[in-house]
């Protein structure tokens, strides 16, 4: 029998009586470890060897798990600086000894729900005690992390568990290879085997040379496992925005474009929105320590005030509430793309505004949200805008039916809703195709006197604002919006997802 010469060196390396495994053979003949599973995928083909495959679990310390191997767990520091600050006999300020224990950022909170979860002490009101019977030094939490940290094995799996759960470990699936000798294979080995010089290519040199036509070719096993090569591919919720752009191009809108950093004038005033309200407060706007803007028409700010402290038109009332041209110019991260609707349909960016008109964004906004499956701190809104005569909720409801059935999507429901800047307004839902859960997908309206007049429009205006992120959340089948982009994102769900057409 003749063999390719990587064959024949993982046959002989193989045992008739024992496993052994890639990694094993490899160190042994000198050969790749890759190439040593694909002899080894060939000669079990022939029958001479036969492959086993183990799969385990295998804890991997992340980088937080790491620093915490040098540094000691958070909770550990505090109970020990707790004992130094007289904790043991009596409580003592909470801040203390967060400070002896040089504690920041996220480490404090570990370290305060740790501390009691273990039996080290307690908190109450503000002040810390210990016990003073404690033994840190015999946490299985951090004689784990130690253990992982020198190479070893932890078997108690509660432990890993918890480790996990506070990321801390990585529980991976590792998969181990393995092969024995087969009767065939020793018979083989007993009766001889030579080595076959094979040629894996045919090369200019074969051909001009002519030993093509004596060499020996090796052959390919097309069935063998191989390494998985991923390519470089754009990124679901990019290809998710490029079909937005695409549908709303093929239904005659024309894109808008405008800053990320905005004057309050444009992101909120004039939508009509109190400077007052809530949602221009630090808890949902991120303001930016820079120069007021100065570049806003004189003209349009004045009647912008006039519709905000006296209303628009005949039965305009306005809020009577505070209005200041100063805070009017502060800039601000938009909390939404309608900034730049409204310098759109102000004239200011230069748009035509001779009715019919249809204007679309697909851009990032910032929103000081608690994040959550549906909520992040950034994200991206399509925004849109039709400028027509008599417009109507039929109108507004009939594009976003025709919009949402380009992806798939024919269930969408719309309830009422209130908007300072809309009258009449709805919401739009749509149901996850994995959970069934009704998620909020948009907000819409038709826009009020209140915000067309200053602007110097006379006609009806339609507009919304839909989520980017939730309508791949829909097409995708994510059940988390921290899926599709951010630290927690699953890289082999956007290898694999697709996008509807």
């Amino acid at each position: 029998m003749r063999l390719p010469e990587r064959q024949l060196a993982v046959l002989e390396a193989a045992s008739a009586t024992d496993e052994r495994t890639m990694d094993e053979i490899a160190a042994e003949t000198g050969l790749k470890p890759e190439t040593v599973t694909g002899a080894a995928f060939d000669l079990r083909d022939e029958g001479l060897l036969a492959v086993t495959e183990t799969t385990t679990e295998v804890a991997e310390l992340t980088d937080e798990g790491r620093d915490y191997v040098a540094d000691g767990l958070p909770e550990i520091r505090l109970y020990r600086a707790a004992v130094d600050a007289g904790a043991a006999d009596g409580a003592v300020p909470m801040g203390e000894v967060i400070g002896r224990a040089d504690l920041a950022g996220p480490e404090v909170d570990i370290a305060l729900a740790n501390l009691p979860r273990k039996g080290f002490g307690g908190i109450d009101s503000g002040e810390l005690t210990v016990d003073s019977d404690a033994d840190p030094d015999a946490d299985p939490e951090a004689a784990a992390l130690a253990t992982l940290a020198d190479g070893g094995s932890v078997d108690d799996d509660g432990v890993l568990a918890r480790l996990a759960s506070r990321g801390l470990v990585d529980l991976v699936e590792r998969t181990t290879r393995a092969v024995r000798l087969t009767d065939d294979g020793v018979d083989a080995l007993m009766e001889g085997v030579e080595a076959a010089e094979t040629v894996g290519q045919v090369t200019p040199e074969l051909l001009a040379s002519g030993e093509w036509a004596d060499v020996e070719f090796a052959e390919y096993n097309v069935e063998a496992d191989a390494p998985a090569v991923e390519g470089g591919r754009k990124h679901v919720l990019r290809r998710t925005a490029d079909r937005v752009k695409d549908v709303l191009v093929g239904m005659g809108f024309q894109e808008m474009e405008g800053p990320h950093a905005d004057s309050d004038f444009w992101i909120n005033d004039c939508l009509f929105m109190p400077q007052d309200h809530p949602a221009r407060t630090h808890w949902d706007r991120f303001a930016l320590d820079v120069d007021p803007m100065e570049e806003i028409p004189p003209a349009l700010l004045d009647r912008v005030e006039t519709a905000h402290r006296d209303g628009w038109g005949e039965d305009g009332d306005g809020y009577h509430s505070p209005w200041s041209e100063e805070f009017a110019r502060e800039v601000a991260l938009r909390g939404h793309t309608t900034s730049l609707s409204m310098r759109y349909l102000s004239g200011y960016a230069g748009a035509e505004l001779e009715p019919p008109q249809r204007y679309f964004s697909v851009e990032k906004v910032y929103r000081n949200d608690t994040l959550d499956p549906t909520h992040l701190l950034e994200f991206f809104q399509i925004e849109g805008w039709v400028m027509a005569e008599d417009l109507s909720v039929r109108d507004l409801m009939g594009t976003f039916e025709e919009f949402y059935r380009q992806f798939g999507i024919t269930d969408i429901r719309f309830k009422p809703h209130y908007n300072p800047y809309t009258e009449p307004s709805f919401e739009l839902f749509g149901d996850h195709p994995e959970t069934g859960e009704e998620i909020e997908i948009g907000n819409s309206g038709i826009f009020r006197e209140e915000v067309t007049g200053p602007l110097g429009v006379d006609c009806d205006v339609m507009a919304w604002g839909l989520a980017l992120e939730r309508l791949a959340m829909l097409t995708t089948g994510a059940e988390d919006i921290r899926d599709l982009h951010g630290t927690l994102a699953d890289i082999d769900f956007l290898r694999t997802a697709e996008v509807s057409y």
